[in-house]
């Protein structure tokens, strides 16, 4: 190191010419820096939070594509797994990650929404802030942190089949408030005076999650209505003990409003032993592609790689309660 400063500011003072020098000096200057650093490993500044309502263009990742949209009365069941290791300091909506935050990722719903997940192998529930996108597999519903699968009671597998319900009015309220500072549309809500909730201890075996900085609420803005509920910004582990119902494990292919489409996929996937299952969705038929039951996680992660291998790139895995 000694030598390469010697080297440059021999460089810098033989140098003609005001500008050349102090140019020179700049570079010179930046050198010095870059090398501190690299000695001493010292680490970039932390990025500064900036919360901001997302819903997102398309986008691919495992090979398929997503379209995030707002939807606001999501219901849902399927695989979740627990975010990896080496997440970034920021989530998809600006905010700072935290593994021990009761937070979640879901790859198309709009950011921040709050969410129910339930696990169905435990009977647990508990309340989510979902802010970020993923996971990047297509077997796999959501992503929680490591507190949230702690809560939920995860096996050894680090997944669970689990059913997501969006919280309509509360996420409907964060959504207005975040548009509202936004400068953008807000988005209609209907008013609600409160909401009520107990923060219960942690299952029996989950330690309690260290003490951590509660981020402030909200504050009002003048464009929302007065009466909707502030949404807190760190959720409290607030853990709801049902009953355990796992379900079993299927593959949803496309849904059609006619049964000719539908027994073209079905054709396609026979191999497979795919059916198509008649329901009734709001006063009209709907004929969906589905295979199923399935044994384990294991087999239906391998069974729907060659689903969407066969062309079928919108199949999931969906947990069929009884």
């Amino acid at each position: 190191m000694r030598l390469r400063l010697t080297l440059a500011m021999s460089i810098l003072l033989a140098t003609s010419g005001c500008a050349r020098a102090e140019d020179l000096a700049r570079q010179t200057w930046r050198g010095v820096v870059s090398l501190f650093d690299q000695m001493f490993h010292r680490a970039p500044p932390a990025p500064a939070a900036a919360p901001h309502y997302l819903v997102g263009e398309p986008y691919a990742a495992g090979g398929i594509w997503y379209y995030p949209r707002e939807q606001f009365d999501y219901d849902a069941t399927g695989i979740a797994a627990i975010v990896p290791p080496g997440h970034g300091r920021l989530t998809a909506d600006g905010e700072l990650f935290d593994a021990n935050a009761m937070a979640a990722a879901h790859p198309t719903l709009q950011l921040p929404a709050i969410a129910r997940v339930t696990d169905l192998e435990t009977g647990r529930q508990v309340l989510v802030r979902i802010n970020d996108r993923g996971p990047a597999s297509p077997a796999r519903l959501i992503e929680v942190t490591p507190r949230v699968a702690a809560l939920l009671g995860f096996g050894p597998a680090g997944i669970a089949r689990v059913r997501v319900e969006l919280d309509e009015t509360l996420s409907e309220t964060l959504a207005a408030e975040l548009q509202a500072h936004q400068g953008g549309p807000a988005v209609a809500s209907a008013p609600r005076t409160g909401v009520q909730s107990a923060a219960l201890e942690p299952p029996r075996g989950v330690a309690a999650a260290p003490p951590g900085r509660p981020a402030p609420a909200a504050k009002p803005s003048a464009a929302a209505e007065p009466s909707l509920p502030m949404v807190p910004a760190r959720l409290p582990e607030t853990v709801v003990q049902g009953a355990p119902a796992p379900g079993q494990i299927w593959i949803l292919g496309d849904s059609f409003d006619s049964y000719g489409p539908a027994m073209e996929q079905r054709n396609r996937l026979g191999r497979f032993g795919a059916r198509v299952v008649r329901t009734l969705r709001e006063g009209r038929e709907n004929d969906a592609v589905m295979i199923g039951p399935i044994g384990t996680v294991a087999e239906a992660d391998a069974l729907l790689a060659q689903v969407i291998g066969a062309g079928v790139v919108d199949a999931h895995l969906i947990v069929q309660q009884e």
